[in-house]
């Protein structure tokens, strides 16, 4: 995919993509440290349709929900041949009890024999974490393994 950068004299910088439906979607990086989602119209690619301004933690929290996505998509397509595995995302809740605590103290695996292959933070993938990851709100978890685990390992999350 063939990202475009603009430098906005005085304002920031613009990242945007075309989709395959034709539009523009991406981000104005202002200067001041803010950031805007932005979106052309149909008709015409430079014009923009809208702009939503997001703090930090709403950037970084789209970056995880998107790149999440992605990486759950992938790797169900890997599993789709064994049967009874399965994938799913976990977003660590401000109110999860392992909110700020070492992944491993949630005994995911041992309880319910779920592996978290990866962890989103920030719009970072952080591959096969281990034990002593500390889990932060808004994380986004990926995790592998049978549906009856996964609910499971969705309840402890939750609480505790």
């Amino acid at each position: 995919m063939n990202v475009d950068e603009t430098d906005l004299p005085g304002m920031g910088r613009r990242k945007d993509f075309m989709t395959a439906s034709g539009r523009r979607i991406g981000v104005v990086e202002l200067r001041e440290g803010q950031m805007e989602l932005i979106v052309s119209t149909w008709d015409d690619p430079d014009t923009c349709q809208a702009s939503i301004p997001l703090t930090g933690d709403e950037a970084a929290t789209l970056g995880n929900l998107l790149g999440g996505q992605h990486l759950a998509m992938k790797l169900s397509e890997e599993h789709r041949e064994i049967p009874g595995i399965v994938t799913r995302q976990f977003s660590i809740a401000p109110e999860s009890p392992f909110q700020n605590q070492p992944m491993g103290k949630a005994c995911i695996r041992t309880r319910c024999g779920v592996s978290i292959v990866a962890i989103m933070r920030e719009g970072e993938v952080l591959p096969s974490p281990g034990p002593d990851v500390v889990l932060h709100p808004g994380d986004l978890l990926i995790a592998v393994g049978t549906q009856e685990g996964l609910d499971s390992a969705a309840d402890i999350l939750r609480n505790g």
